[in-house]
């Protein structure tokens, strides 16, 4: 299993403080009960943060022409009509990923294209999957322009646990579905924007692969000039 850029270091680090302090006990009470005990729990909390920075190998197995492929593994929470203010300033479909902490917490890029807008926007933690978060929580806002001149927003939310969001996305550079756009350490949520009247290709509380899963498909005129 391959370890994501983003954890190497911290997996690192947690892994020789762990090592340290099962070492210390087992010096100094030796292989009693508690030693037992606590290379148990060292070993589950290592497990499950090697887990959580897993980074899996994966291309979009079909023509992504006209497609939205989900940016992130998750739950699907909302799926709706809403206002976008930040960008676009009218009414968007919505589609919201939310990931736990046990997701892969890569994002892919939802569609091929060019990267428009970028922007981090400090805010507040609270659960991702609560609706106001999208426009409340820290959060990064990425616009891909597709190839008909479509513009996809995409949003890295951070929630209660998540901390840092990083987005490899810049301005003016090509984005493509098998690349991935950023990361958000630890339970978080990813937003897309798409026309209003766009073809949603899932349902309500749908568990999504990310640059795996289709979420939607860009009407024919939705993309014409």
């Amino acid at each position: 299993m391959k370890v994501h850029r983003e954890g190497t270091g911290l997996l690192l680090s947690l892994f020789t403080f762990l090592f340290i302090v099962n070492l210390i006990i087992y010096y100094t009470i030796g292989k009693g009960i508690l030693f037992y005990i606590t290379t148990s729990i060292s070993s589950g909390v290592f497990l499950l943060f090697l887990n959580f920075f897993r980074s899996p190998s994966r291309r979009f197995p079909y023509d992504s022409e006209g497609l939205v492929i989900a940016p992130a593994d998750g739950t699907i929470v909302a799926i709706e009509e809403v206002m976008e203010r930040e960008y676009f300033n009218e009414k968007r479909l919505q589609i919201s990923v939310f990931m736990s902490i046990f997701n892969v917490h890569a994002n892919w890029f939802p569609v091929n294209g060019i990267v428009k807008y970028v922007a981090h926007q400090r805010g507040n933690f609270k659960a991702a999957y609560l609706p106001k978060s999208s426009t409340e929580n820290e959060r990064s806002t990425i616009v891909i322009t597709t190839r008909y001149g479509v513009e996809v927003l995409t949003r890295q939310i951070a929630g209660v646990l998540a901390r840092r969001i990083v987005t490899y996305a810049k301005e003016d550079e090509r984005a493509h579905v098998d690349e991935q756009m950023g990361f958000i350490k630890f339970g978080s949520r990813v937003d897309i924007f798409l026309p209003v009247g766009t073809e949603v290709l899932i349902e309500m509380d749908q568990k999504v692969t990310g640059n795996q899963t289709p979420v939607a498909r860009l009407h024919r005129m939705n993309y014409e000039f």
